[in-house]
């Protein structure tokens, strides 16, 4: 039998795209949005489907919001960097 997605599944798949492929900012989102819709999908008990996009989702939420911790610790270290260089040639 034939069970209905879940209401959030592509949007979690979306933000997961987008955190992944444009804007990390939304990265978090997905992975938080993915965590609760897997486990309302999980509970319905065969009820909703669409765990596979959730899942997709969920996973590029992670990977977003690494990369996103990544390039903002990258510019404070680069911030840093130049703050102690220009503090060093005056």
């Amino acid at each position: 039998m034939w069970a209905p997605d879940h209401p959030q599944a592509t949007t979690v798949l979306l933000l997961g795209i987008l955190g992944m492929a444009v804007c990390q900012v939304v990265a978090p989102f997905a992975w938080v949005m993915g965590s609760r819709v897997r486990k309302e999908i999980d509970a319905s008990g065969g009820q909703i489907g669409g765990r596979s996009q959730v899942q997709i989702g969920y996973v590029l939420g992670i990977v977003g919001s690494c990369l996103l911790a990544f390039y903002v610790l990258g510019g404070l270290a680069y911030i840093g960097f130049v703050v102690v260089v220009i503090a060093a040639g005056a």
